[in-house]
């Protein structure tokens, strides 16, 4: 397990003086990089190999979210190998340990010149180890979608949400998909199936479905076709 720890910034929070669920996934996306740094298996290492980790799949729980200075520590662990697949678990405490969020993510190693799918080899998963899963109701890595989507006007994918490997940063979709909603919503579980990568300059479409009990926001290209698919479930405010 691979564990660092910080205290929430005022740059962090929103306008209740609490994290917002962005800087939850931020915090375990940084996490994440820097268990790979430290095992060196980070970014410039894998780009020497042109080999990437992409997520496949979030699924985020939020117990509660922390306040504005309060000391936390954040958790990652690999929980298990197969094929061109890899699962990690996450979990963020408070100064007392108690579990604010946690989440579980699948990850898929890509060879970057070929744009597909390879398995990685020993020395690429040796270093993480394999630890236990966390104890919680694991949902399916694919979205069900919805008949009745709302559409919403698009908008172009800008130079800063983009990230190292040129393409959309993970939490970005999730901003697209929060902004998207002209309601607030104390999400308390998120879910996000990545389909394909936005880069700089496309044009991406929100398709907004509002069940009962949760809310799906499909973030499309111009025909349609998702780039990401954002579930989430909470409370209204």
């Amino acid at each position: 397990m691979y564990t660092f720890d910080s205290r929430v910034r005022f740059s962090e929070v929103d306008r209740t003086g609490r994290l917002d669920l962005p800087g939850i996934i931020n915090y375990f996306q940084d996490c994440s990089t820097f268990h790979s740094e430290d095992v060196g298996l980070g970014i410039d290492a894998l780009k020497e190999k042109r080999r990437v980790w992409i997520l496949s799949s979030w699924q985020v729980i939020v117990n509660r979210y922390p306040k504005m200075g309060e000391r936390i520590d954040i958790s990652t662990w690999a929980t298990g190998f197969k094929g061109l697949y890899g699962t990690r678990n996450f979990r963020m405490r408070d100064e007392g340990k108690g579990t604010l969020a946690y989440a579980n993510s699948i990850w898929v190693f890509m060879d970057m010149d070929r744009s597909r799918p390879v398995r990685p080899e020993a020395e690429e998963v040796e270093k993480y180890g394999v630890e236990p899963a966390l104890e919680m109701q694991f949902a399916p890595r694919k979205i069900a979608l919805s008949d009745q989507m709302e559409e919403k006007d698009g908008f172009p994918v800008r130079i800063d949400q983009i990230d190292t490997n040129m393409h959309v940063n993970n939490c970005e979709y999730v901003k697209m998909a929060l902004e998207a909603l002209d309601e607030d919503e104390r999400v308390r579980q998120l879910r996000v199936e990545y389909r394909k990568s936005a880069v700089c300059g496309d044009m991406i479409f929100p398709r907004i479905a509002r069940e009962k009990e949760r809310t799906v926001v499909e973030l499309c290209d111009g025909d349609g076709n998702p780039y990401a698919i954002v579930e989430l479930t909470g409370e209204r405010e």
